[in-house]
């Protein structure tokens, strides 16, 4: 399963990247997270559907000092995705 969405709220410069990185990880997802230009956080990740749904529940909440206000899912990319998962530029 897939999952790309874009997280707006006040998710930059909270540790927000970090956060989802260190989650996807243990949850052995493939993908990658990015800051974007707008202030929003932009992530896709790959892995079982179990684990995506947990993903998506915990970047909800998102670390201390974050506030997540929406999480818009977008079209899933075709291309493969990186493992481990990493924070891009």
């Amino acid at each position: 399963m897939r999952l790309r969405a874009t997280v707006r709220g006040r998710v930059q410069g909270v540790g927000f990247r970090w956060f989802v990185q260190e989650n996807a990880r243990q949850l052995e997802l493939s993908g990658w997270v990015r800051n974007a230009d707008d202030g929003s956080v932009e992530l896709e990740v790959e892995g079982s559907e179990a684990a995506v749904a947990r993903f998506r529940s915990m970047i909800a909440r998102g670390p201390r000092g974050a506030r997540v206000d929406v999480i818009d899912e977008l079209t899933p990319g075709a291309h493969p995705l990186d493992h481990p998962f990493r924070i891009t530029r």
